[in-house]
């Protein structure tokens, strides 16, 4: 059974299997958006496309020029927005048993944050989808670092985000090499003989996305440090550093976003979802 049955077997029946089918759909959605940075960072590397690497929003564009475009900015639109709130429903109800301590409070507010991360790329692919082209409000994290940089203590302000980003992106790599991930692996209803597999797989894309996000906290730094709110930038521009290393590096960074994207899909099939 694809992907694609699977999802689409799965009919709400009650608020809670509802549920469950909007966090299928967004960890489909949040795969595929993955898949296509990934291969198109690959085929940069390998000299494809005139060297052009994509963020999120430029990855997703590319979609109009293929066949059923239109229906797959559609999916991916409505996927991410089960994904959103999916990731509410976990701040919201402490699926992961969190608690009400500070620690675990913090933790669900970030599985909100992540979830509203997703929010300007779900509407950009809807406004793609329905009107045929859309506006990403140009630089929009430049404009909102330069605002803050402009407030008593911005720079400062600046550094922590990156600081946060870059703690993010680290927490991503010990969590593809810890006992935790395995279990959530181990705790899925994928076939034994796969689990291996899945789980080399998920470790191989949970450090290339550590690394990215390592790149764009480290842009948020030289930021603060810098008051110059044009040192940020996206996955775009992390590309970029990471193919003036040379192209086996970015390469195989572009390996392992695909990898994590795969990961994703799995995670639509065999979901675990705790609380619901």
């Amino acid at each position: 059974m694809t992907v694609a049955n699977s999802l689409s077997s799965a009919v709400p029946t009650s608020p809670s299997s509802g549920i469950r089918a909007l966090a299928r759909f967004g960890f489909a959605a949040k795969g595929l958006v993955y898949l296509l940075m990934g291969l198109l960072a690959l085929l940069a590397a390998t000299g494809q496309r005139g060297g052009q690497t994509a963020d999120k929003k430029q990855a997703v564009q590319t979609l109009q020029d293929v066949p059923g475009g239109s229906v797959l900015l559609g999916f991916i639109a409505l996927g991410l927005l089960g994904y959103i709130i999916w990731r509410f429903v976990q701040a919201v109800r402490d699926t992961e048993n969190k608690g009400s301590g500070a620690k675990g409070i913090g933790r669900r507010i970030g599985y909100a944050g992540s979830g509203l991360l997703y929010a300007s790329l779900a509407w950009f692919a809807a406004q793609l989808a329905f009107k045929g082209s859309a506006s990403d409000g140009g630089n929009s994290q430049q404009t909102l670092t330069a605002k803050v940089l402009s407030w008593p203590g911005g720079d400062w302000i600046i550094i922590a985000v990156g600081l946060i980003i870059i703690g993010a992106g680290i927490y991503q790599i010990i969590n593809a090499y810890s006992g935790k991930f395995y279990k959530h692996v181990n705790s899925s209803d994928l076939p034994a003989n796969q689990q291996n597999i899945v789980y080399r797989t998920g470790q191989v894309g949970y450090t290339a996305r550590g690394i990215v996000m390592g790149i764009i906290g480290y842009f948020f730094v030289q930021a603060g440090r810098q008051s110059s709110a044009s040192q940020t930038g996206t996955t775009d521009e992390a590309f970029d550093l990471l193919a003036t290393m040379g192209p086996a590096v970015l390469g195989i960074v572009a390996l392992g976003l695909m990898a994590y994207g795969l990961y994703m899909l799995v995670q639509a099939r065999y979901p675990v979802l705790r609380g619901v």
